[in-house]
């Protein structure tokens, strides 16, 4: 169950999770655009179709999808975007990639350079400056993770300017990943695996109000939301589906 408060900013938190265990293995998933993808412990990837998961050809380490597509990298660090069914490799090397951005894909590399592809497929990555472990963007925001787990957003986040205001805000508190929804909720995990909703996001407000924890059935070491399921993965593999 979630409640919604109108004043005084628009704000949506989960009060409660019911959750269900979804067959299956999987290390990191992601979902965004209705669809859901993840990979398991063996790097094979998977998609989830009404009659449950259906193993896609290619083997990624880490996949995303969302308004920029289907995205991901190999244990290599070779970036891949779907296109056509089959895997297309694009120029450039990162570690986690992200398709949350309304058209461009962002991400970090084994250096935990930052970076962000303005223009999709076609164009060059942009390197943002400063260092983070994972980073994850949504419709007017981008937000991240260093490698001592402090919080870090980037504001002004456009379709035609992927890196933002260049002018990054440190978020009190500590998570080890983190990720935005395509409708902008902001939720993450510290490194005890309880999971954090950031209240008070908005387009007015982008860096929100401050943190609430949110209920888990398990301890987890990765979540995904997208239309109203919040999607856990234990530190187990175990896969949760969870409604507000």
């Amino acid at each position: 169950m979630y409640v919604c408060l109108s004043v005084p900013v628009y704000l949506c938190v989960f009060l409660s999770l019911e959750c269900r265990l979804v067959p299956g293995s999987l290390k990191q998933l992601d979902v965004g655009n209705g669809q859901v993808f993840g990979v398991n412990s063996n790097n094979q990837i998977y998609t989830l179709y009404s009659t449950g998961w259906i193993q896609v050809p290619g083997s990624l380490k880490h996949v995303s999808v969302g308004p920029a597509g289907v995205w991901g990298v190999d244990s290599n660090n070779y970036i891949y975007k779907l296109g056509g069914g089959d895997w297309v490799i694009v120029p450039g090397l990162l570690k986690q990639v992200d398709a949350g951005g309304m058209i461009s894909p962002a991400g970090v590399n084994m250096y935990d350079d930052i970076y962000c592809l303005t223009g999709g497929q076609g164009s060059s990555w942009i390197n943002i400056p400063g260092k983070l472990k994972y980073y994850s963007c949504g419709p007017y925001s981008c937000w991240g993770v260093n490698a001592v787990d402090n919080i870090y957003i980037m504001k002004g986040v456009t379709p035609t300017s992927c890196a933002g205001s260049l002018n990054w805000q440190q978020i009190p508190g500590a998570l080890s990943m983190i990720e935005v929804s395509t409708d902008g909720k902001v939720i993450g995990v510290n490194s005890n695996g309880d999971i954090y909703q950031r209240d008070g996001v908005s387009p007015r407000n982008p860096a929100g109000t401050g943190w609430h924890q949110v209920p888990s059935p398990q301890k987890v070491k990765h979540v995904s939301y997208d239309l109203g399921h919040l999607w856990l993965i234990g530190r187990d593999d175990r896969i949760m589906d969870c409604t507000e």
